[in-house]
């Protein structure tokens, strides 16, 4: 199983051996490629410290009641714990917010866009979206920008982050270094990762070994989906040829025996128009992926047990409601959801294997906690 392949970066998009960009360190270990960044957002470390602090500042917002931070959480792997987001005006979204670890990564954003490919361009969704609101800064930049100019240690920041800047404090450069502050959230020093890159034998438990080898297996096809170095479909990494990002339709719904899913959210093809892209979803990445309950795109699956329950089933199954159906019956379903059959300790030894994914040093490091509160690295 080739694990460490990677994907080429396309378009504007590249990235740099590490010793070309003495001003920033990935914290990668041997053999981990590093991300792909756009040529306009070359990575800096001022830049990165001065998103950081954006992200967790609430001025970002309509009401001054949330931040990013609000919707990922870092000691949750960047997620939120709720079925669905909710933005600073206590309405709901549709979907669940998804892990910011190693998005660096992806090759496109959100949880069902092929156009969406730039990391800058998802973080406007989030600052300028109406319908959900999520922060609610459109209409709002002049006074935020007057605010963070008036800051002295803000002001500075800017300088520094974009020195050839005539303006520093401007919204653009506010996305830019919320992006570079994102893109360096990666998560390297999971047990898998200390065994696969670092070849630490003892990083894993055996149960955790034998889920490992059930996850590649041909029998579960878990990895057709959720491949290469991010554990994903769809990856921008170095050295390797480029990866188009895959959207799957699994089986969570059927409504009315009808291939729909529910009409909120009908997937890939809110944007396509295409019927065959109804209810396909992007395959995210399953790092640290035990941490970041409940599932799927609208967190209608609370654990990682049924999670592996649905897949085994093929698809799944809701007796009443509004959206009673066989999910295993939907015509547009991934062919590679045919279902399996595990044993109790088979789906005992998967849960370990996924658990082993978790990379805890990612949830206490400083380089990624609120400046304004104290930080120390367990």
């Amino acid at each position: 199983m080739v694990l460490a392949a990677a994907c080429t970066s396309s378009g504007e998009q590249r990235a740099l051996p590490l010793d070309q960009d003495a001003n920033f360190d990935w914290h990668l270990p041997p053999g981990f490629d590093a991300p792909s960044f756009p040529d306009s957002n070359p990575p800096t470390s001022e830049k990165r410290e001065l998103g950081r602090r954006l992200f967790y500042d609430t001025r970002l917002s309509a009401n001054g009641q949330g931040s990013c931070a609000s919707c990922h959480k870092q000691r949750l792997a960047f997620t939120d714990a709720r079925p669905r987001a909710a933005g600073v005006t206590g309405e709901f979204h549709a979907r669940s917010s998804m892990s910011l670890v190693n998005v660096a990564y992806n090759r496109s954003y959100t949880w069902a866009s092929r156009d969406l490919t730039a990391l800058e361009d998802q973080i406007r969704i989030p600052l300028f979206n109406q319908d959900p609101v999520e922060l609610g800064f459109g209409g709002r930049e002049d006074a935020v920008l007057a605010e963070l100019n008036s800051d002295a240690a803000y002001a500075t920041q800017f300088k520094q982050s974009f020195p050839d800047s005539a303006d520093p404090v401007s919204t653009e450069n506010i996305i830019k270094a919320l992006a570079t502050f994102v893109r360096s959230i990666i998560a390297a020093e999971s047990a898998f990762d200390r065994l696969l890159y670092l070849d630490d034998q003892d990083a894993m438990s055996a149960e955790a070994i034998r889920g490992m080898r059930l996850f590649f297996s041909d029998s579960l096809k878990c990895s057709s989906c959720h491949e290469r170095q991010n554990l994903a479909g769809g990856q921008l990494t170095l050295n390797a040829a480029e990866q188009e990002t895959e959207f799957h339709n699994t089986g969570l719904y059927n409504v009315g025996g009808s291939n729909r899913y529910p009409q909120h959210d009908s997937g890939l093809r809110a944007e396509s128009g295409l019927l065959d892209d109804e209810g396909k979803f992007r395959a995210p990445s399953l790092r640290n992926v035990a941490l970041t309950a409940p599932y799927m795109h609208d967190g209608s699956v609370a654990t990682l047990s049924d999670v592996i329950d649905h897949y085994a089933a093929g698809g799944r199954t809701i007796k009443d409601g509004p959206n009673a159906g066989i999910g295993s019956e939907n015509a547009n379903k991934s062919p590679l959801l045919s279902g399996f059959q595990l044993s109790a300790s088979e789906k005992a030894d998967l849960i370990s294997f996924l658990h082993s994914l978790t990379d805890h040093a990612v949830l206490v490091d400083p380089r990624f906690s609120n400046p304004n509160l104290p930080a120390r690295r367990q």
